[in-house]
């Protein structure tokens, strides 16, 4: 491995600077998941750090390190919505102009708390990468310093002090799992961990409809893939950080990658069963978790890496989620249409135990002879076999349901 940029003793040194800044964020047992696997697994939470993220230790570090002149100058980041909070609070409490690029489609709360901490707003493009390019122009071009979201020492040093937190509040951990996107907090974490704790395992989980990781490694550097949509947007990255991919091609163990569906369920069980708010990308080592529950040894620390979702998207991955876990139906049933025929399925499905959310009854429609209706039904059930026994009614009773 080539001389490290960033060293153990620079993590210890950014606690000190993160000293009042940032809180210690609690580990929380998860019966749930100890159970699952089979042994102890805890929730390092994140989601209730300052601004939201654990993004705010390293943007603070990268900021507090610039001199009374770059200050002077301002900053300027690009990110989906965590980073830039982090970037705005963060100049806001030194006194410097911060201007934030975000993709066009960035969740608009992320947007109104970045503008709330102070900074500028500024559109660019669909993805993170096209707002970095964007975001170093304007640094070229207005001298501002570009503060990297992840591919930066004093970053990844902020980042890794979540590691030193987790060895202090379970000195016993076996493995630390987390998401990665452009690999500042693996990367930090892993350097903190590994220093003083080299058995504990660090594992990577990655969106698998984003995933720049598992290619670079195996191409033994950072190479650029086109990520897909995907609910996870804070760990949609299309090419690893040089700095980071360093570290973990070294440090961190493995790095598996997730489904939509996994990411889904496992924000619906965190918010179900512990009570917390997580945005999709923060839920990820949870995913992993639930995706493969004895591939982790014990204790495991999960780490929430944020919790600033849009209250729209939590209710479409919430569907989604219980869609998954065979809690929720969405299906259209074609019928006569006569009087009684839509109270008649009603009553059907009140004596299957299912429970009715939402009725669009459609009468009208290209599609439909004149003597038909249709009807979307949107519907909670109690779990896979129940929505087998439910479909398998209907069907038995001669309803033509129609998915999708």
């Amino acid at each position: 491995m080539s001389q490290p940029q960033v060293t153990y003793e620079d993590v210890v040194a950014a606690r000190e600077v993160l000293s009042g800044v940032t809180v210690q964020t609690p580990v929380l047992h998860s019966r749930l998941l100890s159970e699952l696997i089979g042994g102890q697994v805890f929730l390092k939470c994140e989601n209730l750090q300052r601004a939201g993220s654990f993004k705010v230790r390293g943007a603070y570090v990268r900021i507090a390190g610039l001199t009374e002149e770059e200050r002077a100058r301002g900053v300027v980041a690009a990110s989906a919505g965590n980073h830039a909070q982090g970037v705005a609070l963060g100049a806001g409490l030194v006194g410097a102009k911060s201007t934030v690029y975000m993709p066009e489609g960035a969740p608009l709360p992320k947007v109104a708390a970045t503008r709330a901490y102070g900074a500028d707003v500024i559109f660019a493009g669909q993805t993170v990468d096209v707002a970095l390019t964007a975001a170093r122009e304007h640094a070229e071009q207005t001298g501002a310093v570009f503060i990297h979201p992840f591919d930066h020492p004093h970053v990844i040093a902020g980042q890794g002090t979540i590691g030193l937190e987790i060895l202090e509040q379970l000195p016993d951990v076996g493995t630390i799992v987390m998401a990665i996107g452009g690999g500042g907090l693996a990367a930090g974490i892993a350097l903190a961990v590994k220093s003083s704790r080299p058995g504990v395992r660090i594992v990577g989980v990655q969106a698998e409809r984003a995933a720049a990781y598992p290619a670079s490694l195996a191409a033994g550097h950072p190479v650029m893939v086109e990520p897909a949509s995907t609910m996870a947007d804070g760990i949609a990255v299309g090419r690893p950080g040089e700095l980071p991919f360093d570290l973990i091609h070294y440090l961190v163990d493995s790095v598996v990658t997730v489904t939509e569906e996994e990411i889904s369920q496992a924000l619906v069980m965190i918010l179900e069963r512990s009570k917390l708010v997580v945005e999709p990308a923060g839920v990820a080592g949870v995913a992993a978790l639930l995706a493969h529950p004895h591939a982790f040894e014990p204790p495991v620390v999960a780490v929430l890496s944020g919790g600033n979702i849009d209250p729209l998207l939590l209710s479409k991955v919430l569907r989604h989620g219980l869609a998954a876990a065979g809690r929720y139906l969405a299906f259209r049933v074609r019928l006569a249409d006569r009087p009684g025929a839509l109270a008649t399925l009603l009553g059907r499905l009140a004596e299957l135990g299912a429970n009715v959310l939402e009725v669009v009854h459609e009468r009208v429609g290209s599609r439909l002879h004149f003597d038909e209706a249709e009807v979307l039904f949107q519907v909670e059930t109690k779990g896979p076999a129940h929505c087998d026994e439910v479909l398998g009614a209907l069907r038995r009773d001669g309803y033509k349901l129609i998915f999708g």
